[in-house]
């Protein structure tokens, strides 16, 4: 097994583990809160599971940047963008069901047309808009170039959608971790369990775009494979020598 794939699995692993020890505290061992009571145990997630939202989004955000400027253009980039916005797009949606989870007995409504809401809705379907993009028929150069500039245009929202509570009059309380004096107000075992939240996450982030990453690799691989496969067998066909099968150099080097 290459180190490759032990650090992936390592990280896999410690992403489960991470996230079933808070599950655990969250449920059984940290305290009610003084006034959201056992509410507060959506925190550990709800939070975390934002975070990595924005996390996958402004991931793709760079590496598109990164294919767009010459210096750095590679499909490699452009790649991993799509990869990193897939597991945004997952996260997204787990936190629109968690927030829904929450506000349900805190708002008495499963949805309400508040700014944070509204804005991550928006979120999500700038998103997905954005990976119907990539499966839109061109050729690999226009379809990255395309992408890219939608993903730097929808990440706009993600600033939007953390500042929206305060920016404009909303149910949902401020930020508790990453508020404008940046001074956490949460404190003890709670805090402890909120961070353990946010590592494990953030590594079961890493590996979702690992893993689906590797699986973009292989299929861009077996599309060029195919392509000069069809290539060949046209040249043939028209009495002519067909040209050696090139191996791309990813898939050569596997």
């Amino acid at each position: 097994m290459t180190t490759q794939k032990v650090a992936l699995r390592s990280v896999g692993i410690a992403s489960v583990v991470g996230t079933g020890l808070t599950v655990w505290l969250g449920l059984w061992v940290t305290p009610p809160d003084r006034f959201m009571g056992n509410l507060v145990r959506l925190v550990y997630i709800h939070p975390g599971v934002a975070w990595v939202a924005f996390l996958a989004f402004g991931v793709t955000a760079v590496a598109s940047a990164l294919y767009l400027w010459k210096r750095t253009r590679d499909l490699r980039w452009d790649r991993l963008a799509g990869a990193s916005a897939e597991v945004g797009v997952v996260f997204t949606g787990l936190t629109l069901v968690s927030g829904s989870l929450w506000g349900r007995p805190t708002w008495g409504v499963w949805w309400t047309w508040d700014p944070l809401l509204t804005t991550t809705s928006l979120l999500f379907l700038l998103y997905l808009g954005y990976l119907t993009l990539r499966k839109a028929s061109a050729g690999p150069d226009v379809r990255a170039r395309r992408c890219s500039v939608a993903a730097l245009v929808a990440v706009v929202d993600v600033p939007i959608v953390h500042f929206s509570v305060l920016w404009w009059r909303s149910l949902h309380q401020p930020p508790t971790v990453l508020n404008p004096t940046l001074t956490p107000e949460i404190h003890g075992q709670m805090a402890w369990t909120l961070l353990l939240g946010f590592v494990s996450l953030s590594l079961a982030y890493a590996w979702m775009t690992a893993m689906r990453y590797r699986n973009a690799a292989l299929e861009d691989a077996h599309e060029t494979q195919w392509l000069a496969e069809a290539l060949a067998e046209r040249r043939a066909e028209g009495g002519v020598s067909p040209l050696p099968t090139p191996v791309p150099a990813e898939a050569s080097s596997r």
